[in-house]
């Protein structure tokens, strides 16, 4: 990345920045390019070099986290097509604790994707989720298609439900704590 790249990237990114923190208090709607510039340090004139409007910055700032999110599990081989049976069940550590680390450093954001999830297109991103990784899973343990949706949502919903706990109490317990918990609860439920 050349100098005017890295320049361009840095000033996206204080927008994208500026336009979660203002998601903290106000509705997408209400959030004015004016608000947008003076929370980021940046002119108008540089706003509009990069965007038409706000709705462009918005595709941008979650394209920016869903990648943030992905990257988040890169320390590991996470090919769902390449992995063995084994290596590819979703209750365990590998996947579990990249997970957890990623929402405790990006507690604000999480909260701000739940609590406004049409905003964040989060349904569109749950869908990629299971057709990219849930569902090829599912199949190689012979999961019958009907089937799938139903532990996925399981799966989603329970851990999501333990998780938003935990943003409840800051966080305060560690990550590989909390990663125990879950694999603990779900072995529990799969054994009833």
């Amino acid at each position: 990345m050349n100098k005017s790249e890295s320049k361009y990237y840095n000033t996206a990114l204080l927008m994208d920045e500026a336009l979660l923190i203002l998601l903290e208090t106000k509705d997408f709607e209400f959030i004015t390019v004016k608000e947008i510039c003076l929370k980021a340090g940046v002119n108008r004139s540089t706003f509009y070099l990069h965007y038409e409007n706000t709705s462009d910055l918005l595709v941008e700032t979650i394209e920016m986290i869903t990648k943030r999110f992905y990257e988040s599990f890169n320390n590991e081989n996470h090919d769902v097509f390449t992995t063995s049976k084994e290596e590819s069940i979703f209750i365990n550590e590998k996947y579990l604790i990249p997970y957890l680390n990623f929402v405790k450093e990006n507690k604000k954001i999480f909260k701000l994707i739940h609590d406004k999830p049409q905003l964040f297109s989060a349904q569109k991103i749950a869908n990629q989720m299971y057709k990219d990784f849930f569902s090829p899973i599912l199949d190689k343990f012979g999961v019958e298609e009907k089937e799938k949706i139903y532990i996925f949502s399981f799966f989603t919903q329970g851990t999501l439900a333990i998780v938003l706990r935990w943003l409840a109490n800051n966080c305060k317990e560690e990550v590989e704590e909390m990663s125990a918990l879950i694999i603990r609860i779900l072995d529990i439920q799969i054994k009833k």
